[in-house]
């Protein structure tokens, strides 16, 4: 039988009831993300830890209690923070892979069985409000 709920290593916040889902290894910059989207909108779901569940073949994305409302900022300590209940996960960002093509080839992840968009991280100042627009309207190249 197929897995249907997993416990990531992630972060992940909402805007526009889509949810972007945010990987990487310890230290790449995750949380930085969250917050860098958060300042132009978005909502947090979870940081650092994210339980994703498979319901009508939608992907939820929700927030283990003990730290539910707590964002990590590096050198200056655990945040409170308003948050969405859950999201549908709409995108995935590798922060573990950095994107060297001007326009990249679409990529797909897969999990708990479901493909989703995949961006890797950009060096780009307009990086977080490119995802946003991202969840807006859709990329078309």
């Amino acid at each position: 039988m197929p897995k249907t709920e997993n416990i990531l290593h992630a972060t992940c916040v909402t805007a526009w009831s889509q949810g972007v889902l945010i990987v990487g290894p310890s230290g790449s910059g995750k949380s930085s993300l969250a917050l860098r989207l958060m300042a132009i909108g978005a909502e947090l779901v979870a940081d650092d830890r994210t339980r994703l569940q498979l319901r009508d073949q939608q992907l939820v994305a929700t927030c283990p209690s003990p730290i539910a409302g707590q964002i990590e900022a590096r050198g200056i300590g655990i945040l409170a923070a308003r948050t969405a209940g859950s999201a549908i996960i709409r995108l995935v960002v590798d922060m573990g892979q950095v994107e060297e093509n001007r326009l990249p080839p679409e990529r797909q992840i897969t999990l708990l069985g479901q493909s989703l968009p995949l961006l890797h991280s950009s060096v780009h100042a307009h990086f977080p409000a490119a995802i946003l627009q991202y969840l807006k309207g859709g990329r078309i190249a």
